[in-house]
């Protein structure tokens, strides 16, 4: 039941080409950078993997994180609800370049897809994108004299999540705002990978505080001092370090 793996390494070991893979996040806030980061290491020295389709809020910013991983061409597809933001330049260069696929979802719609996939509801309606390009083949159906647009459920192989406290058995606390899709993201994946702060003992967690409860996590590492979006861009990092 012991679900903690020694390194970040191992932790990402088992990610495949051609994998869905769903990253957790809203801009920087709770985006697992140090499990992303190594996953390119692995990619720099393996050549995988490789042709996966990622699902993010964002399109990353900067050159690490997200960002980072697209530049490295691991992404073949994005879903995500915001591709414009900050500093999403290495996206739209690759997206011009017809380098990335993308598929654009309203928020509150890429939430619900992913919420329906942890449920295990295939389809649901909603009122939001009708009469939009999004919509486009898309069936629709009036409910109460309304229309409104069917969604698919969205599901992953693999969740990238960050987490504040997890205990050995894979119960987690997120930090405020941190919290974002990744609860959502840890039920919608046949495996969830999870970076923490800090790891403790079953029974450490009060279970009334617990938010993502350890039946929905197989692999958990420890990185105490996790790394910042924004502060790694103020800083103008690019990973992996260019060489000397």
């Amino acid at each position: 039941m012991d679900k903690t793996v020694a390194n970040l390494a191992t932790a990402v070991a088992g990610i495949e080409d051609g994998m869905t893979v769903m990253i957790g996040g809203f801009g920087g806030s709770g985006a697992p950078i140090e499990l992303i980061h190594a996953l390119i290491d692995r990619f720099r020295a393996t050549g995988h993997p490789t042709n996966l389709t990622v699902v993010n809020n964002n399109a990353g910013n900067g050159h690490v994180g997200l960002a980072a991983l697209i530049a490295q061409g691991m992404v073949a597809k994005l879903i995500c609800s915001f591709p414009r933001s900050a500093d999403a330049r290495v996206f739209t260069e690759q997206y011009l370049a017809g380098k990335i696929a993308l598929e654009l979802v309203p928020q509150g719609t890429l939430a619900e897809r992913i919420r329906a996939g942890g449920a295990g509801i295939p389809a649901f309606y909603t009122p939001t994108s009708f009469g939009t390009d999004l919509a486009k083949g898309k069936p629709v159906e009036t409910f109460d004299g309304r229309p409104y647009v069917q969604e698919r459920w969205l599901k992953a192989d693999v969740a990238l999540v960050k987490a504040d406290v997890g205990d050995r058995l894979g119960n987690l606390t997120y930090r405020m705002a941190a919290r974002n899709f990744n609860p959502l993201m840890c039920m919608a994946a046949a495996q969830t990978v999870v970076q923490v702060s800090r790891i403790v003992a079953p029974g450490e967690i009060d279970p009334e505080a617990v938010i993502t409860p350890g039946i929905f996590v197989q692999s958990l590492v420890e990185v105490p001092n996790p790394q910042q979006e924004e502060t790694l861009n103020r800083a103008q990092a690019v990973y992996p370090e260019p060489a000397a």
